[in-house]
Protein backbone atom coordinates (compact mmCIF):
# COMPACT_ATOMS: atom_id res chain seq x y z
CA UNK A 1 0.00 0.00 0.00
CA UNK A 2 2.61 2.40 0.74
CA UNK A 3 4.20 2.00 -2.61
CA UNK A 4 0.78 2.87 -3.66
CA UNK A 5 0.35 6.59 -2.18
CA UNK A 6 4.59 7.28 -3.12
CA UNK A 7 3.26 6.88 -6.87
CA UNK A 8 0.77 8.78 -6.61
CA UNK A 9 2.23 11.32 -4.56
CA UNK A 10 4.64 11.41 -6.76
CA UNK A 11 2.54 12.08 -10.07
CA UNK A 12 0.71 14.87 -7.58
CA UNK A 13 3.77 15.89 -6.93
CA UNK A 14 5.16 16.37 -10.97
CA UNK A 15 2.20 17.82 -11.75
CA UNK A 16 1.47 20.37 -9.45
CA UNK A 17 5.23 21.49 -9.49
CA UNK A 18 4.59 22.11 -12.84
CA UNK A 19 1.17 24.32 -12.08
CA UNK A 20 -0.66 21.77 -13.99
CA UNK A 21 -4.43 20.92 -12.48
CA UNK A 22 -5.00 17.27 -11.58
CA UNK A 23 -7.46 15.47 -10.75
CA UNK A 24 -7.53 12.20 -9.11
CA UNK A 25 -10.52 9.69 -8.73
CA UNK A 26 -10.58 7.59 -6.08
CA UNK A 27 -11.64 4.05 -7.89
CA UNK A 28 -12.80 2.41 -4.24
CA UNK A 29 -15.89 4.97 -4.80
CA UNK A 30 -16.13 5.22 -8.41
CA UNK A 31 -15.24 2.72 -10.96
CA UNK A 32 -13.47 3.77 -14.06
CA UNK A 33 -15.59 3.88 -16.78
CA UNK A 34 -15.55 1.28 -20.01
CA UNK A 35 -14.14 3.84 -22.67
CA UNK A 36 -11.87 5.46 -20.24
CA UNK A 37 -10.61 1.11 -19.01
CA UNK A 38 -10.38 0.65 -22.79
CA UNK A 39 -8.26 3.73 -23.87
CA UNK A 40 -5.57 2.21 -21.12
CA UNK A 41 -5.83 -1.31 -22.51
CA UNK A 42 -5.57 -0.56 -26.40
CA UNK A 43 -2.49 0.83 -25.45
CA UNK A 44 -0.99 -1.04 -22.36
CA UNK A 45 -2.65 -4.44 -22.50
CA UNK A 46 -4.71 -5.25 -19.43
CA UNK A 47 -1.46 -7.59 -18.30
CA UNK A 48 0.02 -4.04 -18.56
CA UNK A 49 -2.52 -2.10 -16.23
CA UNK A 50 -2.15 -5.18 -13.56
CA UNK A 51 -0.01 -4.45 -10.31
CA UNK A 52 2.12 -7.92 -10.19
CA UNK A 53 3.81 -7.33 -7.34
CA UNK A 54 1.22 -6.32 -4.99
CA UNK A 55 -0.23 -8.16 -1.83
CA UNK A 56 -3.52 -7.86 -3.59
CA UNK A 57 -2.64 -9.78 -6.67
CA UNK A 58 -1.00 -12.21 -5.08
CA UNK A 59 -3.63 -12.85 -2.62
CA UNK A 60 -6.25 -13.36 -5.40
CA UNK A 61 -4.35 -16.14 -6.78
CA UNK A 62 -3.87 -14.39 -9.97
CA UNK A 63 -0.11 -15.25 -10.13
CA UNK A 64 -1.10 -19.08 -11.09
CA UNK A 65 -4.53 -18.90 -12.08
CA UNK A 66 -5.35 -17.59 -15.71
CA UNK A 67 -8.26 -15.30 -16.71
CA UNK A 68 -10.09 -14.31 -19.13
CA UNK A 69 -9.81 -10.87 -20.09
CA UNK A 70 -13.32 -10.17 -19.17
CA UNK A 71 -12.99 -12.32 -16.06
CA UNK A 72 -10.08 -10.12 -14.96
CA UNK A 73 -11.91 -6.62 -15.85
CA UNK A 74 -14.16 -7.93 -13.31
CA UNK A 75 -11.97 -8.42 -11.12
CA UNK A 76 -10.64 -5.01 -11.61
CA UNK A 77 -13.96 -3.42 -11.12
CA UNK A 78 -14.31 -5.07 -7.73
CA UNK A 79 -10.77 -4.74 -6.68
CA UNK A 80 -9.17 -1.82 -8.04
CA UNK A 81 -6.13 -2.50 -6.13
CA UNK A 82 -5.04 -4.76 -8.75
CA UNK A 83 -4.07 -1.93 -11.01
CA UNK A 84 -0.40 -0.73 -11.57
CA UNK A 85 -1.36 2.93 -10.13
CA UNK A 86 -1.25 5.67 -11.02
CA UNK A 87 -3.05 5.71 -14.58
CA UNK A 88 -2.63 9.23 -16.22
CA UNK A 89 -4.00 10.47 -19.31
CA UNK A 90 -3.13 14.40 -20.31
CA UNK A 91 -4.90 15.12 -23.43
CA UNK A 92 -4.28 11.83 -25.77
CA UNK A 93 -1.24 10.73 -24.20
CA UNK A 94 -1.49 7.62 -21.50
CA UNK A 95 1.09 6.29 -18.63
CA UNK A 96 0.11 3.66 -16.14
CA UNK A 97 2.72 3.57 -12.94
CA UNK A 98 5.37 6.22 -11.83
CA UNK A 99 6.46 7.37 -15.19
CA UNK A 100 8.14 10.26 -15.43
CA UNK A 101 9.34 10.88 -18.73
CA UNK A 102 5.28 10.20 -20.19
CA UNK A 103 4.63 12.92 -17.83
CA UNK A 104 7.03 15.31 -19.36
CA UNK A 105 5.74 14.14 -23.01
CA UNK A 106 2.16 14.81 -21.57
CA UNK A 107 3.06 18.17 -21.19
CA UNK A 108 4.67 19.30 -24.20
CA UNK A 109 1.82 17.35 -25.78
CA UNK A 110 -0.17 19.54 -28.55
CA UNK A 111 -3.97 20.00 -26.93
CA UNK A 112 -6.02 17.42 -29.27
CA UNK A 113 -9.04 19.53 -31.42
CA UNK A 114 -7.17 23.02 -31.68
Amino acid sequence: MESRVRRRRAAERFFKERKVTVHFVDLKQKPMAPGEIKRFIDRFGLAGLLDTESKTYIDAGLKYVQHTDAGLLAKIEREPKLLRLPLVRGANKLSVGDDEDAWRAMLVAPASGR
